[in-house]
């Protein structure tokens, strides 16, 4: 199964899938509103804004698996991001990226290893995949890592549309 092929719902629930994002380059993000790296929000929007031209796009995965730090609802989630931070990207329904609920969507990225060759489970909120245009996952950074870093804008870079 393709990334492409797996069904998702919006922060919304609406019926969504990545398939909706084909041929555009993507940033897959698991996020929390009540985390230490909360304010990386500012910079995944910026780097959403900065390349949308160029066919890129950020994707926020909601999850509260790393010390509840998401527990609000899909209408608070939505509120703080936009109010708090002005979130224009895209945002889907709360995720569990690790165990034995993981979303399919996690279990295809979390095959993908990071720069020091480990694959597996998320180990926090913030933890960024990209992806090709093609839905090929190109790359695995870890929590800490600013979005704005060399490291993740060489990643992106790397893979927008020509």
């Amino acid at each position: 199964m393709s990334l492409y092929d797996i069904p998702l719902r919006t922060l919304s629930g609406e019926a969504a899938s990545l398939a909706d994002y084909k041929g555009k380059a993507l940033l897959i993000v698991n996020v929390a509103s009540k985390c230490g790296l909360t304010p990386q929000y500012s910079g995944l929007e910026r780097l959403h804004e900065r390349y949308a031209a160029r066919g890129f796009s950020v994707l926020g995965f909601p999850s509260n698996q790393f010390a509840a730090q998401e527990p609000g609802t899909a209408e608070e989630i939505q509120t703080f991001c936009s109010t708090t931070y002005g979130v224009t990207f895209p945002l889907f329904e709360k995720t569990d990226v690790n165990g034995d609920d993981r979303h399919p969507l996690y279990e295809q990225l979390t095959r993908k290893a990071d720069a020091e060759g480990q694959a597996g489970d998320v180990t926090w909120n913030f933890e960024k995949f990209v992806v090709s245009p093609d839905g090929v996952v190109t790359a695995r950074i870890r929590p800490g890592v600013d979005p704005e870093s060399d490291e993740v804008i060489a990643a992106i870079e790397a893979v927008l549309p020509a």
